[in-house]
């Protein structure tokens, strides 16, 4: 039987890799590589609001970037459905080949001043898509999405530091959303504003999902805001996924050692939660010179000799739940909830 469209995911990563490598020598002599991105699989349907957490330095934003080529990726599939249906792979396109894609596919970076062009005005920032994209309708698009966001179209010809780092953000999400686009990565699209400025930004994106029908790759180190705005959680260490959940399952019923371990690091109001933060010991595998088996075992207070030789699968442990982990079924961990 064939699947249906719904069976289908909009995005599917297949033995995703990204390499750097380290060069030493006046003559920069290859000598290794530092392994970002470390064999990902992962598969996002219409319509959720993946959150993708870890370390910072775990590869999470190499990650996005590579989702949306701004780096040429080592190995694996990058499997997109296009708006007709299509499933196309652009591991494999170049520049020219991703232009009439990048309409469907965007990014919000995470610095909403670095991010923007100084010299441009909200105007030009903006409408810069629908120029690649020679739209006819560009100046009417680039009001009508202002005021989506929040922003006012008296501002048009202002410039980036005329605004707030709230409002600058909303630049960025209006020049990202202007194409309508069918998926975005949203790299630590919040991580840089006031707790205030937010929870705006957050409601903003949780609206805009809704009213435009988007997929959001949610890039965060905030749990608390991962928890808030994600439908699906994706956990990252050391360039791996290390497990994949339904929100509420992974708060409540974690089954890796270092989910565990982020998941005690959450602030919570509830006085009758009783829950010892777990300190890691140790610190971060190196991504260039990475343990053998699992990366995480030498931080893992329940590390066995397999744990040690062999490198644990992503494997389903229960339905919509999949942890890489050689011992999930015996472990007994604690959650949030």
């Amino acid at each position: 039987m064939s699947d249906t469209v719904a069976d289908i995911p909009i995005l599917e990563l297949k033995g995703l890799k990204k390499y750097f490598p380290i060069e030493k020598g006046f003559l920069k002599r290859k000598s290794g590589d530092v392994k970002a991105v470390d064999d990902i699989n992962l598969k996002i349907f219409q319509g959720e609001n993946v959150g993708l957490v870890g370390e910072s330095g775990c590869g999470k934003s190499t990650l996005g970037r590579c989702i949306t080529k701004l780096y040429d990726i080592t190995q694996g599939e990058i499997l997109f459905r296009k708006d007709n249906e299509e499933v196309v792979d652009l591991s494999g396109l170049n520049t020219k080949e991703m232009l009439p894609l990048r309409k469907e596919l965007q990014i919000i970076f995470q610095d909403p001043y670095a991010s923007l062009d100084p010299r441009m005005t909200v105007m030009d920032i903006i409408g810069e898509p629908l120029l690649y994209q020679k739209d006819p309708d560009l100046k009417e698009k680039v009001k009508e999405i202002m005021q989506l966001v929040g922003l006012e179209v008296k501002h048009l010809n202002r410039y980036p530091h005329a605004f707030s780092g709230g409002q600058r953000q909303r630049i960025g999400i209006a020049r990202a959303l202007v194409t309508n686009p069918r998926f975005i990565v949203a790299d630590e699209a919040v991580s840089a504003l006031d707790v205030s400025i937010q929870a705006q930004v957050i409601n903003l994106l949780k609206s805009l999902q809704r009213k435009l029908g988007l997929t959001i790759l949610f890039i965060s180190h905030d749990l608390t805001v991962v928890q808030h705005i994600c439908s699906k959680v994706a956990v990252m260490y050391v360039g791996k996924i290390v497990e994949v959940a339904d929100t509420r399952e992974l708060f409540s019923s974690p089954k890796h050692p270092y989910t565990e371990a982020l998941m005690s690091s959450v602030p919570s109001m509830d006085l009758n939660r009783k829950m010892d933060r777990i300190v890691l010991q140790g610190d971060v595998a190196n991504p260039a010179n990475p343990p053998s088996g699992c990366y995480f075992h030498p931080r893992c207070s329940h590390c066995r000799d397999i744990c040690r030789e062999r490198t644990p699968d992503l494997r389903e442990v229960s339905p919509g739940h999949s942890v890489a982990c050689h011992r999930a079924e015996e472990l007994s961990l604690n959650g949030v909830y």
